[in-house]
């Protein structure tokens, strides 16, 4: 028959489960701390992201009749698609295509390729980077998002047009569809836009003669970026450009685009919603799961000297209980005997 474990042992028992859960409990805390986290709060390895805004009111050159069209629809789209880079999984390699029109009239194109450090959100020099086939630059400085949990301080974000990465700077906390967020301007003054020279008549640019000449695209900018803070994500976006045509020598001048962009409100609410969730994720992994795991696993730990005490006390009673028990079944044998022979003395004359 299987024997029946005692208190003593069912008390050893308790200590040694509560050493290892305790343990358990520790180890998690620390490997979402410092694991899990880590994991959590890069840039995914793949990327497939819309960035659509629009203003329903701005003026752009036509260059198909050298006219101005005012008061027109103009639309920003920029798509990113990519995945981790080869060779690196630190790393993703985005490509990067922006399309301004109004209707069927293309204002302007660009395609890039970036690599991007999926911890920091900043550009990496590698792989065939290249900005309109222009693969002599050297992108520098954020691409799109912030680095998870970053603080106030200002961030340069490379702009493709100028091929510089002027600072982001913070203007103060607002909130955006219900979402907390830090806000970051980015100014640009009049600058050139490097390989954009191209011939343009001169009556298009106020020059009285025929023909030719050549002008470059000029770019003015203020970009604004609302960022969730402990995700890193950009939940919305605005940008007022004014972007004109100049000849070299400054004389010739004409106005190409004058637009006030904003996010459509259905993308800013979908990117609100997933910072937030992705806020509420790094959080609980960063601070509320490790905290409450920590807490339960100490006080795990501090029962297991509990239970061994416990365990010692047990065994002490029951040596105690079972030292009589073993006295009497000493003595019960010889008493036994003792009758029997006594029992036995009619036998004997």
């Amino acid at each position: 028959m299987r024997r029946r474990p005692t208190g003593a042992a069912l008390a050893r028992q308790g200590a040694v489960i509560a050493v290892a859960l305790g343990v358990f409990l520790l180890t998690s805390a620390l490997m979402l701390r410092f694991y899990v986290y880590d994991q959590l709060a890069v840039i995914g390895p793949r990327t497939d992201l819309t960035l659509r805004m629009t203003d329903p009111e701005a003026d752009y050159l036509d260059t198909s009749t050298w006219s101005t069209r005012e008061g027109r629809e103009v639309v920003r789209t920029t798509e990113i698609s990519g995945g981790a880079a080869a060779g690196n999984d630190g790393w993703a390699t985005w490509e990067v295509s922006v399309d301004t029109a109004s209707g069927s009239a293309m204002i302007g194109h660009m395609d890039r390729r970036v690599v991007v450090d999926r911890a920091t959100g900043r550009a990496v020099n590698c792989c065939g980077e290249h900005v309109d086939g222009d693969r002599a630059v050297r992108q520098a400085g954020l691409v799109l998002y912030w680095p998870a949990g970053a603080d106030t301080g200002d961030r340069p974000l490379y702009d493709a047009d100028v091929r510089s990465a002027p600072a982001m700077r913070y203007q103060g906390d607002d909130e955006v569809a219900g979402v907390p967020v830090r806000r970051y301007t980015q100014t640009i003054p009049p600058t050139q836009v490097p390989g954009s020279a191209r011939p343009v008549p001169a009556r298009a640019l106020g020059l009285d003669r025929s023909g030719t000449v050549e002008a470059s695209r000029w770019l003015e900018l203020e970009r604004t970026y609302w960022v969730e803070p402990v995700s890193g994500r950009v939940v919305s976006a605005e940008e007022s450009r004014r972007e004109t045509l100049r000849t070299e020598d400054g004389r010739g001048e004409r106005l190409f685009l004058d637009v006030d962009l904003e996010t459509d409100p259905g993308l800013v609410a979908a990117f609100a919603e997933e910072a937030d969730g992705l806020r509420f994720t790094l959080r609980a992994v960063r601070t509320w799961a490790p905290i409450g795991l920590g807490a339960l696993g100490g006080l795990v730990l501090a029962s297991a000297p509990l239970l061994a005490l416990r365990a010692a006390r047990k065994a002490d009673e029951e040596e105690q209980d079972s030292a009589p028990l073993a006295e009497d079944q000493k003595q019960v044998p010889g008493d036994d005997l003792a009758h029997a022979g006594n029992g036995h003395d009619g036998l004997h004359p």
